[in-house]
C-alpha cells in the first residue's frame, strides 16, 4: 500500500493472453475454494472475449482478481457459490474494454459498510466479518491497482445473501503470438544435458520443478536453503553446475545473500555462474533486488516451464558464448 501511495510501484506492459491468465488464476483459486467446500463457476458461455491478447501488467492483474476471489471464498459459507463472466465493452482507436462481474452467495455486507469498503483498514464489526482477521487492506490496494489502470470497480451487496463485485478496465490490444513471431519459441530450444543446482525449501515445489526440468532432459540436484547452495557450490569443481535456480525466501540463508556469497567466492566461475531467481515475490522491485544481488534473471511463481526453459536456455548458452570467446 505505501509503495502504491508514493507511486513506487511500476505497472509493467507486457503482451497477455487472457485465456492464460484466466487459467493461472483459476489454478490458484480453485484448490482454496474446494478446500472451504465452495462452489467456483466461470461461466464461458456467458464470456465474450473478442481480443484474447492485450497489454497489461499481468502481475498485478492476477493480483486485482485473487484479492477479490480471496474475499469472496473468505466471506461465503460451506455450500457456497461464485460465478464469474466477463462482457467485452467495445473497442476504438487500437483499445477495447473488459468488463469482469464476479458475484458470490456469501454473508453479504451492510449498505454502511459497502460505501467505506475501499477505505484502508476497514472490516465490519456487527455480522459475521468481524470473525474473520485480515489486514482491512485488500480492497484498498485493488481499487489502486484499478484506479491506476484507469478502470472501475464497483461493489453491491446484501446481508444473508451475498456481494457482486464488478471490474472494469480498458486494455491496449495486442497482436496474436502467430502475427509477431518470437524467436525464444523456436521449436529447438532445449535444456537437455543442462546441470542445474535447485534452490527451494518447499518439498512440494521442489519436488515438482525437478521432475518438470528432468522430463526436459535435465539433471537436477535439489538443496532446501541458500546456505546448502553456497556450500555445493564451494565444494565441488568449477563448472560442475550450468545454472542455479534460487528461491529468495528461504531458513537459514536466503536468496538474495546466497547469491552475493556465491559471486564473493574465489573460483573462476563465481561471476558467471547463471543464478536465476524463482520466487513468488514478483514485484518489479523484487526483481531488481534479485538482479542488484548478482542474479541474472528473475522468474516468478507459479514458474511456468516454457519460460523457464526458455530463460535458462539462453543463459547457460550465454555463458558458453562467453567462455568461448574469452
Amino acid at each position: 500500500m505505501s509503495k502504491l501511495e508514493e507511486g513506487t510501484t511500476v505497472l509493467t506492459h507486457e503482451r497477455i493472453s487472457l485465456v492464460e491468465l484466466t487459467r493461472d488464476i483459476i489454478t490458484i483459486i480453485i484448490g482454496r475454494a474446494e478446500e472451504a467446500g465452495i462452489e467456483w463457476e466461470y461461466e464461458k458461455d456467458k464470456s465474450i472475449i473478442p481480443y484474447p491478447y492485450i497489454y497489461g501488467s499481468p502481475l498485478h492483474l492476477r493480483q486485482i482478481f485473487l484479492n477479490i476471489y480471496s474475499n469472496c471464498i473468505k466471506y461465503n459459507r460451506p455450500g457456497g457459490k461464485i460465478t464469474t463472466h466477463t462482457d467485452s465493452l467495445g473497442e476504438q482507436d487500437g483499445k477495447c474494454t473488459y468488463r469482469w462481474t464476479i458475484s458470490d452467495t456469501g454473508i453479504g455486507m451492510s449498505p454502511d459498510f459497502v460505501d467505506h469498503i475501499f477505505e484502508p483498514f476497514t472490516q465490519e464489526k456487527q455480522d459475521a466479518r468481524s470473525y474473520y482477521h485480515g489486514t482491512g487492506l485488500g480492497m484498498t490496494i485493488t481499487k489502486e491497482l484499478v484506479d491506476r489502470m484507469g478502470g472501475s470497480i464497483t461493489v453491491t451487496s446484501q446481508l444473508g445473501v451475498g456481494s457482486t463485485f464488478v471490474i472494469t478496465l480498458p486494455f491496449e490490444i495486442a497482436p496474436s503470438p502467430e502475427q509477431t513471431p518470437d524467436a525464444h519459441t523456436a521449436p529447438d530450444i532445449s535444456i537437455a544435458g543442462c546441470r542445474l543446482l535447485l534452490v527451494e525449501d518447499n518439498a512440494l515445489n521442489a519436488e515438482i520443478a525437478q521432475i518438470l526440468l528432468t522430463d526436459e532432459g535435465a539433471t537436477v540436484t535439489v538443496v532446501t536453503d541458500g546456505k546448502q547452495a553456497v556450500e555445493i557450490v564451494q565444494n565441488n569443481p568449477p563448472d560442475t553446475f550450468d545454472a542455479v535456480l534460487m528461491d529468495v525466501m528461504m531458513p537459514v540463508m536466503n536468496g538474495i545473500d546466497a547469491a552475493k556469497t556465491i559471486r564473493s567466492l574465489n573460483r573462476p566461475d563465481a561471476k558467471t555462474l547463471p543464478i536465476i531467481a524463482m520466487t513468488a515475490n514478483a514485484f518489479y522491485e523484487d526483481a531488481q533486488k534479485c538482479l542488484a544481488a548478482g542474479m541474472n534473471a528473475h522468474l516468478a511463481k507459479p514458474l511456468q516451464i516454457k519460460k523457464v526453459k526458455q530463460t535458462i536456455a539462453e543463459w547457460v548458452k550465454n555463458n558458453r558464448t562467453a567462455k568461448k570467446d574469452a
